[in-house]
């Protein structure tokens, strides 16, 4: 192989870009792609919501050091960023450096990725072979050479449907116009949309718990502003998380005012709620239908769903590509024991590097976010590592590939089902 390609990284997100910064440390070129018309596309859609991890767990330490040695500031570590500021006070002066931006394509879409000549079924010599990234930037199809590709796209973009046996519930598609999939600027730009009208959440994390609490206080202005709660878990209890044990304040926060806002009866809550079909009347109310403690239930009178399920990984464009997932979680195999919901709900997860992110096809690599499949949750630190440690490998630092560190703070809470102790960790930071 050519060993003066470039590294490929697929993603201009906070991940993708931490990839790039550990690159340029080791003066290895790289390009990267990123589908929006800026870096950091998705942390624009919840671009209003507070982020409850503070400055210090958001900065990669290779980036953080290119921008020092730009003499460009960094923000207050303990503070906690909304979602925009990860973009703007971060993600963008770290692209425009000038190790970075003429290296970033932007409207970029990745079709897929291979190897030069050859389809996924040919082995001989195949290592020794470059990558082929083919893209499409605007109407305009291009074809791009690689030594080793690193997939950091995310899973945002592939929300989860509010069908609870994870395929769209009958009817869903239909009414799409009244269902949002992420957490809608209730305050802002979305305003109107929510003010006086009765909103259903779906789902049972953070991002649902956000946007409930903004949609409480649209209703204190607006009485007529009415919340619903469908979520999965056997009893509510279940999503306020660690609260004041919790070793993240924000985050626990959420949980302490989310249980307030239910013991207030300010937001009515169906739990545990399995969604199989949507109905839209006349008046273009709609009713939820399901099962409720297994028993049909209904919910009725809703003018717009939030839907807080969760997303998926997108793998269309790695057709050509040897690479595995775990069958039920999706993720790189060798996370899935330590993330899976199914056993603890909080994201345990030890120290891990290139050695478990490593796939059958060799120097191709599926790091952050989309490393973890469907499992709800993910710190950027844990993809920061992931992405040292993948890029030493790939510039031949095996030693320091090896030498994983991860310091996380605690959730307060771990249920746990199947095991008798897991370590506790973290979750999502939006």
């Amino acid at each position: 192989m050519n060993n003066n390609l470039p590294v490929a990284i697929i993603g201009g997100g906070p991940v993708g870009l931490a990839a790039a910064a550990h690159l340029v440390q080791q003066n290895e070129s790289f390009i990267l792609f990123e589908l929006g018309n800026k870096v950091g596309t998705n942390f624009l859609d919840y671009h209003h919501v507070r982020l409850f991890s503070p400055w210090k767990y958001n900065i990669d330490k290779a980036a953080k050091d290119l921008l020092l040695k730009n003499k460009l500031p960094l923000p207050s570590e303990n503070e906690l960023p909304l979602g925009g500021e990860i973009v703007s006070q971060y993600l963008e002066p770290l692209s425009n450096l000038p190790e970075f931006k003429p290296h970033i394509h932007l409207n970029s879409k990745v079709i897929s990725i291979g190897r030069k000549g050859l389809d996924k079924m040919k082995s001989f010599g195949r290592d020794e072979i470059p990558f082929v990234i083919h893209v499409q930037k605007d109407n305009e199809f291009k074809m791009y050479e690689a030594k080793a590709v690193i997939d950091a796209t995310g899973t945002w973009q592939n929300p989860n449907p509010i069908g609870s046996g994870g395929i769209h519930a009958n009817g869903e598609q239909k009414v799409q116009n009244q269902i949002y999939y992420g957490i809608p600027d209730v305050l802002g730009k979305d305003r109107k949309r929510y003010e006086g009208k009765t909103t259903l959440v779906v789902g049972g994390g953070h991002s649902a718990i956000n946007a409930l609490l903004e949609l409480a206080d649209l209703q204190k202005q607006n009485e007529n502003t009415k919340l619903v709660w469908a979520l999965r878990k056997k009893t509510v209890s279940e999503a306020y998380g660690g609260k004041e044990n919790d070793a993240l304040p924000a985050r626990g926060e959420l949980g302490t005012k989310i249980h307030e806002l239910v013991q207030n009866g300010k937001v009515i809550v169906h739990t545990p709620m399995f969604i199989h079909s949507v109905q839209k009347d006349a008046n273009h109310k709609l009713s939820v239908l399901g099962v409720k403690n297994d028993l049909n239930h209904t919910i009725n009178e809703i003018d717009e769903i939030i839907s807080n399920t969760g997303s998926r990984p997108n793998f269309n464009m790695l057709r050509e590509i040897r690479h595995v997932s775990d069958p039920s979680i999706e993720s790189v195999p060798e996370l899935a024991e330590l993330i899976d919901p199914n056993i603890h709900s909080c994201g345990t997860v030890r120290p891990h590097g290139e050695k478990e992110l490593r796939q059958p096809e060799e120097h191709f690599y599926i790091i952050g976010a989309k490393s973890y499949g469907r499992a709800p949750t993910f710190l950027l630190a844990t993809g920061y590592e992931q992405a040292r440690s993948v890029v030493a490998y790939i510039t031949g630092n095996f030693e320091s590939a090896k030498q994983v560190q991860l310091e996380l703070p605690e959730t307060g809470v771990c249920s746990i089902s199947n095991v008798v102790k897991q370590e506790s960790a973290v979750g999502c930071c939006g």
